[in-house]
């Protein structure tokens, strides 16, 4: 941003849009955005709304497509279940998409806030479009606010709030069905709240937690809440693109004159690029972490500099290296560096993915126990054990000897039967010959059998009488 232009306003980075200087809220009330853009947000909306809602309802084996059961620690994705013993293939996930979040963000800026997150979704896409519904637009809104309360106010503001509660109602089910499942929310709603005195309170806390948010927290979630918007200011650079206003083109600003003069730029301050803007800030001013990148004062701009016959995208997707040195857009040296960080993590997520095994299970030796000789000829070890059936489906678990001769014999039972979902504990003995035992402890191998075919080998620590050499 040139001097000039910053000259203008020098406090503008000293102040927060949603906050007066008396520290107090100042309400925002956006004009409804209009244009190419907003109307694909709408679209895009849609989709991401429509699948939000049927993915609970969408089972594979009678299975829940997606489950993020955090109380019984039981996670469903794409109708495979997951337990805490792969919470490693999760946390490199989680890692993943940390590295994910920087690379986008360092190309793209915050435009996954404005496209897709699902509080600007909520808000700009189902909410505010019921408020303009009812109450009408950013002026009539400020002026209903200003007006005394009367029939008309009152039934329009009770109508608004009357559904908002019912939506956020509406979305508080169906964020707990990816929690508890489809089943066990409907089981909760249909039977008397007696019996689901939890789950009833789960929902009355997650439907007042979206009402707050969308009739009154609003974009403060965005510009007070959210990490994001601080995370860009270390993230982006000349290179990255984001809602720019172009101010080589637009400055000096002028007002409207209909022959333009040779001395002014495009820009005639018409100040509704601030309208649209949902979390109240000047775009013109230069990237703030504020600007979530939603595109309405794209559109706004556009269709101003339409109506006065001057080109589109004053204020458009660009980088400060393309405004400022007219220059295009270059794959640097930090984009090449996550991106290979990013492919190498994504490799080993993958392998991790395809190598993990239906079946899960530990052999530890049984605590404070020594060795037992049976007999002249043998060494006998207890061992504890537990195993577990990732699947849907019953499993029958066999242990037999891989390098050693010798016996694995579980106590009480031949072989292990597993139910769907099962977790299991034994215990049990390996047996060797005294002859073949060479050191305190020996390092054993147990094959793991699942319904006759081998799925993985465990390897054991087995310990024998100490010899002297």
């Amino acid at each position: 941003m040139n001097d000039d232009v910053m000259n203008e306003q020098p406090s503008f980075r000293d102040s927060v849009a949603t906050i007066s200087k008396q520290g107090k809220r100042n309400w925002i009330s956006p004009t409804q955005p209009k244009g190419r853009l907003y109307n694909l947000r709408t679209l895009l909306s849609i989709f991401y709304l429509i699948a939000l809602i049927s993915l609970p309802f969408i089972k594979i084996n009678k299975h829940p497509l997606f489950l993020i059961n955090i109380l019984e620690r039981k996670f469903i994705l794409f109708g495979t279940i997951f337990w805490p013993q792969d919470f490693f293939i999760f946390g490199l996930g989680m890692v993943i998409f940390i590295v994910f979040i920087a690379l986008f963000t360092v190309v793209f800026g915050r435009v996954f806030c404005g496209w897709a997150c699902p509080q600007t979704i909520f808000l700009e896409m189902v909410f505010r479009k019921i408020e303009y519904a009812i109450e009408g637009d950013a002026g009539k809104q400020k002026a209903l606010k200003a007006s005394p309360w009367n029939t008309d106010k009152f039934i329009k503001k009770f109508s608004k709030w009357i559904i908002f509660w019912l939506l956020s109602f509406v979305f508080a089910n169906v964020f707990l069905s990816y929690i508890i499942g489809i089943d066990e929310l409907k089981a909760i709603i249909s039977t008397p709240i007696a019996t689901h005195k939890g789950g009833f309170l789960a929902i009355v806390i997650f439907t007042s937690i979206f009402f707050f948010i969308y009739s009154w927290f609003r974009e403060q979630v965005c510009t007070v809440v959210c990490p994001y918007g601080r995370m860009q200011g270390v993230l982006l650079d000349r290179n990255s693109i984001v809602v720019s206003y172009d101010y080589q083109r637009g400055e000096p600003r002028a007002k409207y004159t209909k022959e333009q003069q040779a001395n002014t730029g495009d820009c005639i301050d018409c100040k509704q690029c601030i309208r649209v803007c949902p979390t109240g800030i000047d775009i013109r001013n230069g990237t703030q972490l504020e600007c979530v990148n939603c595109t309405a004062c794209i559109d706004a701009c556009d269709h101003i500099m339409e109506s006065i016959h001057r080109p589109a995208n004053l204020i458009k997707f660009a980088s400060e290296r393309n405004i400022a040195d007219h220059k295009p857009t270059r794959f640097t040296t930090k984009m090449k560096a996550y991106s290979v960080i990013m492919l190498l993590l994504l490799g080993v997520e993958v392998y991790l993915l395809t190598s993990r095994t239906d079946i899960g299970i530990t052999i530890l030796r049984t605590p404070g126990q020594l060795f037992q000789e049976p007999n002249d000829s043998t060494i006998t070890n207890l061992y504890n054990y537990t195993v577990l059936n990732k699947t849907f489906d019953a499993k029958t678990i066999e242990l037999k000897p891989n390098n050693f001769k010798g016996t694995v014999a579980l106590v009480g039972e031949k072989n292990i039967q597993l139910k769907s979902n099962q977790s299991y504990n034994g215990s049990l003995f390996v047996s060797i010959n005294k002859n073949d035992i060479q050191e305190r402890s020996t390092k054993l191998k147990i094959d793991v059998f699942e319904n006759k075919q081998k799925v993985s080998t465990i390897t054991i620590h087995f310990l024998g009488p100490f010899k002297f050499k």
